[in-house]
């Protein structure tokens, strides 16, 4: 007994041990991060940042709003979640909705035909041509639209309903002389905000973090969304100083890039981490609905 508690007890310093070192890891990048971003850009482009900040400014935050370019991809950014997320919610619970019901006809070759897109697309060439087609090209709804609904999301809200909506539910809805429409939202709805938690948060954090859509279909840089702005200035940072006659402008620019570089990067962490504590709760219910049945 004794040997087996000695060994029980360096099993778990050594899980504790790797759990430490792999959250390091984790952690590490992150703190770096925002520290740059309190750092002078002079401090990050000759490697003092390590962990702390180094000559602690704002100058990186100042510059992100006063950049119009920037404060306005960071409004459209969340103008293209919202709208973007709404839709895909939507269209996503009414076809989870429709495909949950037994008494729907094809309903098995219907999911087929939606898992079928999970492994085969037409690709991005194909795509485009059918995006340009709707004349949708430098528009909103070339954001929104084309990945409107993902097949990973509707087996997901097809499983949540065909647990939760029992045939007494829907012949009580019936019984009491809601047709569909109604029963979606008299009934459907109200019980499942923790599928409605877990597809919000799946398409806000994509559509927050797209940017390559907005590259290929948008022209007009004030409907640009912060990613594909974030990914210009990324892409400015690796200016050569050969191009420029004076060195000291080379140098004032390259810290000035480098620190909006790292504010940039944290202001665009901002939302996804102020989303997920108020649907923390509604999501491990909602991602767990399915995965325990029988």
């Amino acid at each position: 007994m004794e040997k087996s508690s000695t060994g029980e007890k360096w099993f778990m310093v050594a899980v504790y041990v790797f759990v430490a070192i792999v959250t390091l890891v984790i952690l590490y990048p992150l703190i770096y991060i925002l520290s740059s971003s309190f750092s002078s850009g002079d401090a990050i482009r000759t490697g003092r940042v390590i962990l702390w900040p180094v000559n602690p400014t704002l100058q990186g935050y100042t510059l992100f709003f006063e950049n119009k370019l920037i404060l306005n991809s960071y409004l459209n950014s969340f103008f293209y979640m919202i709208l973007g997320t709404f839709i895909s919610v939507m269209l996503t619970i009414f076809a989870a909705f429709a495909l949950s019901k037994p008494d729907l006809v094809g309903r098995t070759f219907l999911m087929v035909l939606f898992t079928l897109t999970m492994l085969f697309s037409g690709g991005m060439i194909p795509t485009y041509m059918v995006v340009k087609e709707l004349g949708m090209i430098d528009t909103i709804w070339s954001l929104v639209i084309p990945n409107a609904i993902s097949a990973w999301n509707l087996i997901i809200a097809v499983t949540f309903f065909r647990s939760t909506l029992t045939a007494e539910v829907l012949e009580a809805a019936e019984i009491d002389g809601c047709g569909n429409i109604r029963t979606l939202f008299r009934i459907v709805i109200p019980i499942s905000k923790p599928i409605i938690a877990v597809l919000c948060l799946f398409v806000a954090v994509s559509l927050w973090n797209s940017y390559f859509e907005a590259l290929m279909y948008l022209r007009s840089q004030k409907l640009y969304p912060l990613q594909l702005v974030l990914r210009q200035v990324l892409i400015q940072n690796t200016i050569k100083a050969s191009d420029f006659s004076n060195m000291e402008r080379y140098l004032r620019l390259k810290n000035s890039l480098e620190i909006m570089k790292y504010s940039t990067i944290i202001v665009a962490s901002i939302p996804a981490l102020v989303i997920y504590p108020f649907v923390q709760r509604h999501f491990v219910k909602g991602i767990m609905i399915g995965s325990i049945k029988g």
